[in-house]
């Protein structure tokens, strides 16, 4: 059996929102989005490269402030290892469900991601690598849990990749960059595709962010 998300009212979620957005401003450098339009009436599966343990609260600052400004979002939804929400069973208020790799249950969270996606102006955040990886891998290795999700959605999705990335430079406080990649909607996804798109916007990402080689 999963464990299912029971989160808080939405107030208390966006000033959660907030305060994180306030302590990321004092954290780090700088927070840097190269935005994209985000589509009206539709519910938004968020898509990230997973290498830290800040990954999860950057994509809430994300969701605040580049989806939410635009098109104002009403669920905030993330999909955690099992064992995490085990230890941690506070996060199921602020919107996490769990998901046990390996185990009979995983239909089970794949579909309830699909049924949260049916409704507009829901977004879940998945990070599809599955593993903790470097965040200056230059493949992306994705499992196949979304290309289960994706097809199980009832309604319009649009499907956002971030790929996230940080650098010092000449700063002591590291500097968070967030290369977001419209990829398309539900209705037209394939994973082939999708993972070549998300794969080539990776590698533009880290192009953009190295100063001093071409490789």
């Amino acid at each position: 059996m999963i464990i299912k998300a029971k989160p808080l009212p939405v107030s208390i979620i966006k000033a959660t929102g907030y305060f994180i957005t306030w302590f990321f401003r004092r954290r780090f450098n700088k927070m840097v989005i190269n935005g994209i339009p985000i589509k009206d009436n539709h519910s938004y599966l968020l898509m990230c490269n997973h290498f830290s343990f800040w990954d999860g609260f950057w994509a809430a600052y994300l969701a605040l402030n580049a989806i939410h400004k635009q098109q104002e979002l009403k669920g905030f939804y993330i999909m955690v290892l099992k064992k995490q929400m085990q230890m941690n069973p506070w996060l199921k208020y602020f919107g996490c469900f769990s998901v046990a790799p390996g185990t009979t249950t995983v239909i089970e969270s794949l579909n309830y991601a699909a049924q949260l996606l049916d409704n507009p102006g829901n977004l879940v955040l998945i990070f599809p690598q599955g593993n903790l990886e470097s965040n200056h891998v230059r493949n992306i290795v994705m499992k196949d849990g979304i290309n289960t999700v994706i097809p199980k959605i009832k309604g319009d999705c649009q499907l956002i990749w971030s790929s996230n990335l940080i650098e010092y430079f000449e700063n002591l406080k590291p500097s968070v960059y967030f290369h977001l990649l419209d990829a398309g909607t539900n209705h037209d996804f394939k994973f082939a595709e999708f993972d070549k798109r998300v794969n080539s916007h990776h590698k533009e990402a880290i192009k953009k962010q190295f100063r001093f080689t071409d490789d």
